[in-house]
């Protein structure tokens, strides 16, 4: 069932929060729900934990994120982008707010930085090992934990508009059944 309101709270480090109503309309939920896929299926919204995943990796995967939502307003138009108030949340609203507020400074302060220690890869090295080794990797780590959680907050957001199950949850808690293999073929099968 999808909601005619959805009260709105994301929490952006060193910025403030984005709250309000959102009274969508199917533009917006349609909206929503291509965002909300996109967050649901990356490395944006599940935990990077130290020793695990590459950062950089993550970093280029979030970059992304700004093309898929550009995509995604200019594809829906105006129409997810309504002014509303100052207590009223929109689609365009609560994307370019997270893409400006949240991954914008994270990312600006950490490709050029990841790069300048990339560059100083010995030949031979595995990248993965010269990433690890590198002396900000855990501030980077704690960097891509904070956007992940507000970036998950979104989602959520995303996913109650849409009237979708949250597929996040479901991921990180359903076992997944064990593949069968299919038994031998006997000759009188063939």
């Amino acid at each position: 069932m999808r909601p005619k309101r959805v009260n709105v709270k994301i929490a952006i480090p060193f910025v403030g929060e984005i709250s309000g109503e959102w009274e969508p309309d199917d533009a917006e939920r349609r909206a929503a729900w291509e965002l909300y896929v996109e967050l649901a299926t990356r490395i944006s919204v599940v935990p990077l934990h130290a020793g695990e995943g590459s950062v950089r990796e993550a970093l280029t995967s979030m970059y992304s994120l700004f093309a898929t939502i550009r995509d995604i307003l200019k594809r829906y138009g105006p129409d997810v982008a309504s002014a509303g108030g100052p207590d009223r949340v929109s689609f365009g609203v609560l994307a370019v707010t997270v893409l400006n507020n949240a991954l914008r400074p994270t990312l600006s302060k950490w490709h050029p930085r990841l790069a300048v220690w990339e560059s100083t890869l010995v030949p031979g090295r595995p990248l993965i090992d010269h990433e690890n080794a590198w002396p900000e990797i855990d501030a980077l780590r704690a960097d891509l934990e904070a956007l992940r959680l507000v970036l998950r907050q979104m989602a959520d957001v995303l996913g109650d508009v849409a009237g979708a199950a949250d597929l996040i949850r479901v991921s990180e808690t359903v076992p997944l059944p064990m593949a069968k293999r299919p038994e031998p073929r006997g000759q009188a099968d063939q």
